[in-house]
């Protein structure tokens, strides 16, 4: 019996064999800064792929040039998630992509006028032509984006190749760490095929932790956390330590030991997946 059988975690699926005209698209798209208001930014600029998905910054800034009120969460796995953003307020990638074309702190811009940038471009329209039989709309632009963000996952983590049967992949030391993860109570957030992603919680339940607001959020996913500093909705923890010392004193109500964190933290560096085939890394500073 492999681990996975019984444990509260599941492997990620691994990425699509075959890139489809659409997925292909969409990846133009997600780099393509016409689709923004001033042409000064992409999806890419904040959620950059070649490295964890995000950024590492505290907070980005906006097209405005004031901060961003919340830390960009990581792209890669995302579409594993039941909500998305750290409100969780979209149920769908499509969703979330059409409020960032409007939204001024992101792309500020609309529909329509990426729809008349992209009919413009004659390679363009012949991209669209072949993936949905017509001309960029609404509809085949958010689409094409959501196909490549479907694509965006990391599977092989050491720990999913445990899960799989591989004993040897994780060292003794990392599976004591998932083991006060378990019985501390952290798997109680985050379990699930993405380590989290998949109900709502408040947070500060016995202590403050970041900022007040918004109270209530969706729990962010833990794949590839280690690379994915700094952490919390506010970027206010700089480390990986840090942040599972503050989260045991301020949802489990736990004053954790030196040790108990750097087992902890050895456990969710085995966290950190495979995009096309080259692990997850962090940001250079």
């Amino acid at each position: 019996m492999a681990p996975a059988d019984g444990e509260p975690i599941t492997p990620l699926p691994d990425m699509p064999d075959a890139a489809s005209s659409k997925l292909l698209l969409g990846e133009r798209l997600f780099a393509d800064t016409r689709l923004s208001g001033d042409g000064s930014r992409s999806c890419s600029s904040c959620h950059d792929v070649r490295t964890n998905g995000a950024g590492n910054n505290r907070h980005d800034v906006a097209a405005n040039g004031k901060e961003i009120p919340l830390n960009t969460t990581t792209v890669f796995n995302a579409a594993l998630n039941f909500r998305l953003n750290w409100e969780g307020n979209f149920r769908t990638l499509e969703e979330q992509a059409a409020s960032a074309f409007e939204n001024p702190g992101f792309m500020g811009t609309s529909i329509d006028s990426v729809i008349a940038k992209l009919q413009a471009d004659p390679q363009m329209m012949a991209l669209f032509t072949q993936a949905y039989d017509h001309g960029p709309d609404r509809t085949s632009i958010l689409d094409a984006i959501a196909a490549y963000e479907r694509s965006l996952i990391t599977p092989d983590s050491r720990f999913d190749l445990w899960l799989k049967g591989n004993e040897d992949a994780l060292t003794p030391g990392e599976k004591v760490g998932y083991g006060l993860f378990k019985s501390y109570g952290c798997i109680s957030c985050h379990q699930g095929i993405n380590i989290g992603g998949n109900l709502y919680e408040r947070h500060g339940v016995f202590r403050p932790i970041g900022t007040p607001d918004p109270e209530l959020m969706r729990v962010p996913s833990l794949r590839n956390v280690a690379t994915t500093a700094p952490y919390f909705h506010d970027g206010s923890a700089p480390t990986l330590n840090d942040a599972v010392r503050r989260m045991a004193a301020a949802q489990l109500n736990r004053r954790l030991s030196d040790d108990d964190v750097s087992s902890i933290v050895s456990f969710l560096r085995t966290l950190t997946g495979n995009y096309h085939g080259v692990p997850v890394l962090a940001p250079t500073p």
